[in-house]
């Protein structure tokens, strides 16, 4: 499909368009935080490197998203990621919970990654060739993200039955939330009528939900009926504020000073 760059964009348009770069900044920028904390307590050696290096990749992409929003919106990306209070933020509420154990970060990771990959796939053919380039490069690295947590699934799953036992329980807890990655944005049809958004989100929910319950359902046992709600993206939670509290630590340290 050839990508077209859509020159000029009106205002409902470009309102919405920041919108959806709000949302896909604020999600890889969480999960790259609470993955982060992996680090050095990880169950391996490897996995220390491993995770660190996901994290990494997950926070660079954020602030590629960050800038090319900023850049839209006449804005300071630094300011963005930082200068925000926690319910300013439009992470889906998958990302609200604390790392808790292995298994709860892998099917948390399992369940974004398959998600994220539906989405760069219909961001990868927008219009707004910016996005589509970016959504392209960020495709190639997610690939080794979802291999990786594809590979940790397994590993728990035909394991011993406590930690089978404890990734089908972190699944069917996360399931509902793992929805709201496809939470409807404000402005979202004119976003689809400009072909900025191939589909409507509930149309890659539907996809990705036919993707994953066949994988998941022999782990988990039959998934309730789940879809996206109005409020997905800006429900909060206690959890959330703390790692809003630490990731913010240093910037609001001393307000407008440059790093």
């Amino acid at each position: 499909m050839t990508v077209r760059f859509v020159p000029q964009l009106d205002l409902a348009q470009r309102e919405a368009l920041a919108e959806l770069l709000l949302s896909l900044a604020d999600d890889e920028f969480v999960i790259g935080f609470w993955d982060s904390e992996w680090t050095g307590i990880a169950p391996m050696l490897e996995e220390d490197v491993a995770t660190s290096s996901i994290a990494q990749d997950e926070i660079g992409h954020a602030k590629a998203l960050y800038e090319m929003l900023a850049e839209l919106t006449d804005d300071d990306a630094d300011r963005i990621a930082y200068g925000r209070a926690a319910e300013d933020f439009r992470h889906a509420a998958l990302l609200n919970h604390a790392r808790r154990d292995w298994a709860f970060s892998v099917a948390r990771r399992y369940l974004y990654e398959t998600a994220d990959a539906v989405r760069l796939t219909a961001l990868a053919a927008s219009t707004y060739e910016p996005l589509a380039m970016l959504a392209g490069k960020m495709r190639r690295e997610e690939t080794y993200h979802l291999l990786h947590a594809d590979a940790w699934l397994r590993r728990l799953a035909d394991g011993a039955a406590e930690p089978r036992e404890r990734l089908a329980s972190a699944l069917r807890t996360l399931w509902a939330d793992a929805q709201e990655l496809f939470a409807p944005l404000d402005g979202e049809a004119a976003l689809v009528r400009a072909g900025v958004l191939r589909e409507p989100m509930h149309a890659l929910d539907t996809e990705w939900q036919g993707q994953v319950r066949r994988r998941l359902e022999p782990i988990t046992g039959e998934l309730p009926a789940a879809a996206p709600t109005a409020d997905g993206r800006t429900r909060r939670t206690d959890e959330f504020a703390w790692l809003h509290g630490e990731f913010t630590s240093v910037a609001s340290s001393e307000e407008a000073a440059i790093w």
